[in-house]
């Protein structure tokens, strides 16, 4: 049973005569009759009865009306919420983004797709394993660092940025206007823990010039590593852009670090080939746009 076998039940119910029912359905009266006759074998009930000229509805018939109306219903309302989807006027987005982007970066860009698409539900969720929640379809779009290239997914490379070492503005280091990568290794620092990518890549060139860091505290909350830099408990290595995006900058200096300095280039990824509706298309341009003026502005500071 399918939904142009209920239309046209629904026809001959509304008009109780088998020709005018064809004719508002644009179909011959014989058609009409054999189909209805197909759904009542199909279903083994008779849905009307034919007394004379008169067409009267049965039992069965009255049931279907019911029910197939419903059907009917439903089919309609799943087309219409297709169509908004295709639109944008409804749906939802669900987008992964590293912790600290999400902590600071990217919420004016949140508030800005809220008043564009008031009706489309954006669900975003701090991740460190970005490919593995695109890859298992918990988001639909990704923000993390660039990977190598993968048949699997869509790739757009968003920009680079460099990492800076921050200190409370009455350090002693305050005053400086770079430091050295060796310079960090004897610093007390706070932290992401290991396994965050933004720690295991500073990690990694340390490694490199051969010292580890020396850790004092380590939370995977990007406000509260500013907050212990704040009060003193150590300094932090993070993305310089962050600091733009808090209240702290009169409190709070970013130094460029010199001399291999860690640097996180940042890619945008969904599944090659899943369905992008217009709202997602929107929401990537948004942030190739945001990421290109963040980053840019950082690297022309980077360079001053």
């Amino acid at each position: 049973m399918d939904t142009r076998h209920i239309q046209y039940f629904m026809a001959v119910y509304e008009h109780l005569h088998f020709t005018r029912a064809a004719e508002a359905l644009g179909i011959t009266q014989p058609t009409l009759s054999q189909q209805i006759r197909v759904l009542e074998g199909e279903l083994g009930m008779p849905f009307f009865d034919r007394i004379g000229k008169q067409v009267v509805v049965t039992e069965a018939g009255e049931l279907l009306r019911l029910h197939g109306g419903r059907m009917l219903d439903a089919e309609r309302d799943a087309k219409a919420a297709i169509k908004e989807l295709l639109t944008g006027e409804r749906g939802t987005v669900r987008l992964g983004v590293l912790p600290s982007d999400l902590d600071f970066q990217l919420v004016p860009l949140f508030t800005h797709f809220n008043a564009e698409y008031p009706d489309i539900q954006l669900q975003v969720f701090s991740s460190i394993a970005i490919q593995d929640e695109v890859l298992t379809q918990r988001v639909d779009l990704g923000i993390g660092l660039e990977s190598p290239p993968d048949k699997r997914f869509v790739q757009i490379p968003l920009g680079s940025e460099h990492y800076h070492l921050f200190v409370r503005a009455d350090s002693e280091l305050a005053s400086k206007t770079e430091i050295k990568l060796m310079e960090l290794q004897h610093l007390p620092l706070v932290m992401y823990p290991q396994g965050f990518l933004g720690r295991d890549l500073v990690d990694t060139l340390c490694r490199a010039q051969g010292f580890q860091l020396t850790t004092v505290m380590e939370t995977s909350s990007a406000t509260s590593l500013l907050q212990l830099v704040r009060a003193g408990v150590g300094a932090t290595i993070q993305p310089e852009g962050l600091l733009r995006q808090t209240t702290s900058q009169t409190e709070l200096v970013a130094i460029p670090i010199i001399e291999h300095p860690p640097v996180r280039r940042l890619e945008l990824i969904y599944i090659a080939d899943r369905y992008i509706s217009r709202a997602h298309q929107q929401l990537i341009q948004w942030l190739i746009d945001f990421f290109s003026k963040l980053l840019n502005h950082s690297n022309d500071t980077s360079r001053s």
